[in-house]
Parts: C-alpha cells; sequence; structure tokens
C-alpha cells in the first residue's frame, strides 16, 4: 500500500480530509462496486482507455479523491476545473496541453457547465485528446444535458456505511497521531463521529480535526462533552433540491404505505431536521391519505387535511407533532388503492377510447323540450325504499374502473361491499393482481 499519511506534511497546511486522498484505487475506502477489481473503471484504466466518465453522489464520498488516483494510476497529469468559474478559454488551453502531455480533466460540479463548456468539453474527449472525469451530486440524467450523457461512463457512489466511515476515522487517528497528536477516542465515540457523518468521509475527518486543533503534541482525550459541542448544530445531511431530498422523501411515502410507524417516523424526522417545509411535507400526507389508505378508511383525509390546516397556522417546533399525527395515522390505517388505481384506469380509458354517448334518461332534464327529446326514463333512487334501483349509468362494464380493495378487515369498504351485495345481490370485482 503506498504511504498515505506523509508524514512530513506541516499539520496546518492542508485539511485532514485533503492529506489523507488515496493516491490508489486500492487505498479507497467504500465503493467497492466502482474500485473492485474486474470494474468497468479498474478495466478502463487498465487498458489505458479512459474516455469520459461521470460520478454521481452525494458530498464527501470520495468523487475527488477516486479521480486523482485515477490520473495517478494512469500516469497522466490531474488538471481539475471550476466549473463556475472555468471558461471555453481555460478548456481550450488545457485542449493544446494534452496535445503535449497526458492530462486528465476533472470537473467538479459538472452540471454548472454552460452548453458551450459542455460542447468544447466533448470535442476533446470525442479527439481523445485528454481523459475526463466529471463530478455531480445531482442525477446525472436530470442535471446534465444529453449529449454529455450519451458520451459518458456513468458510476455511482454510495454514502459510505458505519463500519466505513469507523474506518475513515481511525486512519485519520493513525495520520494525526504520525504527526505527534494523539487522540483518545472510545469505541462508542468513534462510531458517533462515523454516524453523525452521514456517510460523508469528509465531514467525518472534518470533525476530528476541530476535535484535534490547538493541540500541536500530545494526547487529546475527547468526552461527551467536546462531542456534543461539537454536533449541537450540526445538520443531517439534507439537499432539498437534489436527489437526498428526493430519496428521503420517497423512503417516508413508502414507509407509511407500507405501514412500518417507526420507519415512517424516521424519515420524517429526517425531513424536519433537515428544514424541510412543514406545508410541504402535509401535502404529501395529503395525496397518500388518498392513495394508498383511500376508502379502507376515510378518516385518514380528514386527518391529513386538518394537519395541512394546522401547519399553516402554528409552523415549527409544534408543527412536528402534528405532521407526525397525521403521519402515523396513514401508516397505521388499513390500505386501499382503489380510488387512485381506478381513477388513473377512468382517465386512461377516456385518454384512448371513443367518447361514450350519456344514456338518454341520465341526459339533463330541467329544461322544456327535454321530454320531446328523449330524455325520460330516469328513476330516482331514493322513491324506492332501499334507496336503489336497478338502471344502466353507462355503458362501462362493471369492475372496468373501480375494484374493490376490501380485504378481511372491518373497513369502510369492506362493510361497503357486504352492505351493497346484501341489498342488490352483486358483487364488485376484487382488485386484479398484478
Amino acid at each position: 500500500m503506498s504511504d498515505l499519511f506523509d508524514t512530513g506534511t506541516p499539520m496546518g497546511q492542508l485539511p485532514l480530509a485533503a492529506r489523507l486522498r488515496p493516491t490508489t484505487l486500492d487505498d479507497v475506502i467504500g465503493q467497492s462496486a466502482v474500485v473492485a477489481p474486474g470494474s468497468i473503471l479498474r478495466r478502463r484504466i487498465a487498458a489505458g482507455t479512459l474516455g469520459s466518465v461521470i460520478l454521481y453522489g452525494p458530498p464527501g464520498i470520495g468523487k475527488t479523491s477516486i479521480a486523482r488516483a485515477v490520473g495517478t494510476m494512469l500516469g497522466k497529469n490531474f488538471r481539475p476545473l471550476n466549473a463556475t468559474r472555468a471558461g471555453v478559454s481555460d478548456i481550450r488551453k488545457l485542449a493544446d496541453e494534452a496535445r503535449m502531455v497526458p492530462l486528465l480533466i476533472f470537473v467538479d460540479e459538472v452540471q454548472r457547465f454552460s452548453a458551450t463548456q459542455t460542447d468544447d468539453l466533448l470535442a476533446i474527449c470525442e479527439e481523445g485528446t485528454a481523459d475526463f472525469i466529471g463530478a455531480t451530486t445531482g442525477n446525472p440524467y436530470h442535471v446534465l444535458t444529453p449529449a454529455l450523457v450519451s458520451r459518458s461512463t456513468i458510476l455511482k457512489l454510495e454514502p459510505l456505511s458505519i463500519e466505513e466511515m469507523e474506518q475513515v476515522v481511525r486512519r485519520g487517528m493513525t495520520h494525526l497521531q504520525n504527526n505527534g497528536v494523539h487522540i483518545a477516542l472510545t469505541a462508542p465515540q468513534i462510531r458517533v463521529i462515523a454516524g453523525r457523518s452521514g456517510g460523508d468521509a469528509r465531514h467525518a475527518l472534518t470533525a476530528l480535526e476541530s476535535l484535534a486543533v490547538g493541540h500541536e503534541r500530545g494526547t487529546v482525550t475527547v468526552t461527551d462533552a467536546m462531542l456534543e459541542e461539537l454536533y449541537a448544530a450540526a445538520p443531517v445531511n439534507h439537499d432539498r433540491s437534489g436527489d437526498a431530498h428526493y430519496d428521503v422523501v420517497s423512503a417516508f411515502v413508502k414507509s407509511m404505505r407500507g405501514s412500518d410507524p417507526d420507519a415512517t417516523l424516521y424519515w420524517l424526522a429526517r425531513l424536519i431536521h433537515g428544514g424541510e417545509d412543514p406545508r410541504y411535507i402535509a401535502r404529501r400526507i395529503m395525496i397518500h391519505a388518498s392513495e394508498d389508505v383511500g376508502l379502507a378508511d376515510n378518516t385518514a383525509l380528514q386527518t391529513a387535511v386538518a394537519a395541512a390546516q394546522a401547519v399553516e397556522k402554528i409552523g415549527y417546533p409544534e408543527a412536528q407533532i402534528v405532521l407526525a399525527h397525521a403521519a402515523l395515522h396513514i401508516a397505521r390505517a388499513p390500505k386501499s388503492m382503489s380510488a387512485c388505481r381506478g381513477i388513473s384506469a377512468a382517465l386512461q380509458y377516456v385518454a384512448t377510447q371513443p367518447a361514450a354517448s350519456v344514456p338518454p334518461h341520465l341526459r339533463d332534464a330541467h329544461y322544456k323540450g327535454a321530454q320531446a327529446l328523449g330524455h325520460v326514463g330516469y328513476r330516482l333512487p331514493h322513491d324506492d325504499p332501499r334507496g336503489w334501483v336497478e338502471q344502466v349509468y353507462s355503458p362501462i362494464p362493471k369492475g372496468t374502473f373501480y375494484q374493490s380493495d376490501a380485504r378481511d378487515a372491518a373497513t369502510f369498504e369492506k362493510r361497503a361491499d357486504e352492505y351493497w351485495q346484501r341489498l342488490t345481490g352483486q358483487t364488485h370485482p376484487p382488485a386484479k393482481k398484478y
């Protein structure tokens, strides 16, 4: 293994995270799918033809480190570009340099490139003048131009696991010790730093460096009070405009749908802690009150609407209780998707099939001359003691759209199915199995 720790580097010259950058893929912690032997990246390095690669994932998980390690392994000069400051002239200068010496061009936050910058970059890649690695925290299929996506190998990086984050912390402790500063951390304290860093190695190393700062030599015994001070205002990683936002919201919604109250509260807490607008959360809960609970428990929508009105009036921090109340109602309620499925099927039918004529007896008869036009024959259900009469309401076969999700539980839908079956002798078709 190469020497990662470069003990000659003075303390404070570079951030700890920068001093610990791996020099080969063998030194990378985590990202086994990307850096493992036989992976696409390894094969491209072995062939000496990297081409264009996009590394995609949240901050602090090793995108820049992997790019630098690839440059070292390829024996190419590493040339970073800042997407917000680099102009077309800078890209063309690199193209000229690449004709004389082998280059790996690295662009962090590549989604910030303009169309003109991207076109010039693509020209360099297609000519084979230089290899290129772009890094982005946004989903490439959403934030990059189709031309760049189609010409690149896209590799997704994942947040580091707790165990991998502990390796990062211990590697940092070793480096500091080699430079004369011994950080005394218990195993539970190391796990706290690893866990509170949210899979972000740079965050963990910055925290470790903060504990060591001001101690040029000797032992630093870390106390729980020091950790509490360190993380007093530290947020959980949550980019409200990026994939983290949509992934956490998706997990929250799917936990409510899956009837897991603990998971529902965990993802709700992540949204709240990340500063998500309570009105947005309330809107998501309202949607799923009908989409996932629906006719199984009609009061779920009432709770969700009341919660949305409440958070408009009270805001955080008390709004978190209201949101938990409504989210738990959705999670704990029996489920029926018949309303969501039914309107989706009806809209699809209306959009693709010829319009059906309104039966004459259902047409408007509230004007003089309607009878002469044949708008007759409607029977009012309330005139029948049962509150129901047999008559045609549309040419649509029964069960085309509405399929009951009644299960073996005392839900509204189950009670309704049983009531109408007793009254009419007819049954609603059950939900189709998909």
